[in-house]
């Protein structure tokens, strides 16, 4: 129900602005400007369902290869006492803990072609433990909430936009700190949020312990990439590490489903099929939500709330250094496309070096697209029913937004 009001929220709000922009202001291309967006966003929801469908193929090949052979479940047992009583309705060798392993793994390394098919497998697997097939669960709520709080270890392509605006960033690492404190901040404020929903003790010792030992692994990665590497380092580590992952797990998958004696070509057809299947299942989703942000972005909604807020702030007397780079911000639980347009405006703007242009950056990296990871995700399984999954997602976004204006002005003043 959320999502019903909000999309119908969204149109509304953007007829008004734009009805006030004709009568008062007198701009007549304004429904031009709108309904050109909604054709534009048509076409390129379908292009992207399209454009997914080979990387689901690929994916979903290889993962049915690697539950076939007993890796999946590998994976369901070694995450399976932290997974257990994170995720109660779960079997603890469920295929499903091994898919959301799989998914958190490819998001924490700013794999997006690989996390999204692990996503919709786990997604598909939680599906089949839910009682109410078009009413969210307690697990696919608590793991789409945490996939899209967005904690990635090295926002490497934050990093290169940086240093490709001109002028370029003198240092274009700088924001790699503030960005993972950020997005940590947001996916913690996600986990404790969807806990308390779900009256899930997070005080429990092997909670405490693997949230701890996964932040300890964290910081000692942070600390190890800031201190013995460069710009140049930072992006060969993570080029090195991610590529080298997805070939590694195709690579034992292969080994283990020969080892057991799998047919591997037959078996990877055999998941293939699924990619295309889901790809084009999640069109009437994808269009609905990227038409109606769309409208919302086009009515110049951004503008008027921007402005609301530099004059609201100055009001008080507060600084108003950090309004400037919020369109980022704002458009990214919208479009991660048109977030990464205004950060790169802002740049351009104000400079990649400016305390604008380094906060839409860490804004940029502080949280993922929440709107199309619940059209995608829940659209996958046909969820009518979100239940609290949405605000859940906004607060977390929030908490994100809030802590990237707080350590901006840290570590780099105003």
């Amino acid at each position: 129900m959320a999502l019903n009001f909000i999309w119908f929220a969204f149109f509304m709000l953007a007829f008004v602005i734009a009805l006030f922009k004709w009568i008062v202001t007198g701009d007549v291309l304004i429904f031009k400007t709108i309904t050109d967006g909604i054709f534009k966003s048509a076409g390129d929801s379908v292009d992207l369902s399209f454009k997914l469908i080979g990387i689901m193929t690929l994916f979903l090949g290889f993962m049915n290869i690697g539950e076939k052979a007993g890796a999946i479940r590998f994976l369901s047992r070694i995450v399976g006492p932290f997974f257990s009583r994170l995720f109660p309705e779960v079997p603890p060798k469920h295929p499903a803990m091994g898919h959301m392993m799989m998914n958190f793994s490819a998001n924490l390394l700013g794999l997006d072609n690989a996390a999204t098919p692990f996503g919709l497998k786990a997604m598909e697997s939680l599906q089949t433990l839910n009682p109410n097939k078009e009413t969210a669960s307690n697990a696919q709520i608590m793991f789409l909430v945490l996939h899209a709080s967005g904690l990635t270890l090295v926002p490497i392509s934050i990093i290169a936009m940086r240093a490709s605006v001109t002028p370029p960033a003198l240092n274009p690492t700088d924001i790699f700190i503030p960005c993972m404190i950020a997005t940590f901040a947001a996916t913690i404020a996600a986990l404790s949020i969807i806990s308390y929903r779900q009256k899930i003790n997070l005080f429990q010792p092997v909670m405490i312990g693997w949230i701890l030992g996964i932040s300890i692994l964290i910081g000692l990665l942070i600390a190890y990439l800031k201190i013995f590497l460069n710009q140049q380092g930072i992006e060969q580590f993570s080029t090195v590490l991610s590529n080298g992952l997805i070939l590694l797990i195709f690579f034992v998958f292969l080994v283990g489903g020969m080892y057991k004696k799998v047919n591997v070509f037959e078996t990877f057809i055999e998941g293939a099929k699924g990619g295309f299947e889901i790809a084009i299942k999640i069109i009437p989703y994808l269009v609905a939500m990227l038409v109606a942000i769309s409208v919302l972005r086009s009515s110049g909604a951004f503008e008027l709330i921007t402005s609301g807020m530099v004059k609201l702030f100055s009001s008080f007397g507060f600084d108003t250094n950090f309004v400037t780079a919020l369109p980022t911000a704002l458009m990214k639980p919208l479009s991660g496309s048109g977030a990464r347009a205004m950060m790169i405006d802002t740049m351009n703007t104000y400079g990649a070096d400016s305390f604008a242009g380094r906060l839409a950056g860490i804004f940029q990296g502080s949280s993922d697209t929440t709107f199309y990871v619940v059209a995608v995700y829940f659209g996958s399984i046909g969820i009518k029913n979100t239940r609290y999954a949405i605000p859940s997602m906004l607060l977390a976004d929030l908490v994100g937004i809030l802590t990237a204006i707080g350590i901006a002005y840290l570590f780099f003043g105003a």
